[in-house]
């Protein structure tokens, strides 16, 4: 992989991947601090994510794109990079760089999504709002 194409704040991210890949692998709670841990560091290195986004309809402004859960929640979609943003569902969706810090805070501040589901189509995880607090290093 040629490292030049990637953009500066999702080079390092494939840490993130391979956090995430040993979560799935072993569901422990000290696997789990691990992955928190790796995402905190990438935050605080200035990482970003690609955030989906729904074209603007009439006046709106952009809307995240949210993924439904079968229990009815909404969880905003980030992506670790292009690569996992593209094995989805096969429709080219219009994205932004953001800082992982802002798309966090952001999503606490956002009353209808229950959290982010980092990469949904493949190495997957799905931080709530506590896992979110706990990572920014926040009370939950």
């Amino acid at each position: 992989m040629d490292n030049n194409k990637i953009d500066e704040g999702l080079q390092g991210n494939e840490k993130i991947e391979t956090a995430i890949a040993a979560l799935q692998q072993e569901a422990s709670e000290e696997m789990l601090a691990h992955t928190l841990t790796v995402i905190r560091r990438r935050m605080k290195e200035g990482g970003q994510f690609i955030i989906a986004v729904e074209p603007p309809t009439g006046g709106n402004q952009m809307q995240i794109q949210a993924v439904q859960t079968p229990d009815g929640n909404s969880w905003w979609a980030a992506f670790t990079s292009f690569e996992e943003e593209l094995k989805g569902s096969g429709s080219v969706m219009s994205t932004f760089l953001t800082g992982i810090e802002q798309a966090f805070r952001a999503v606490l501040a956002a009353e209808e999504a229950k959290g982010i589901i980092v990469n949904p189509w493949n190495r997957t995880i799905m931080l709530d709002k506590n896992l979110i607090r706990i990572i920014l290093g926040e009370p939950a």
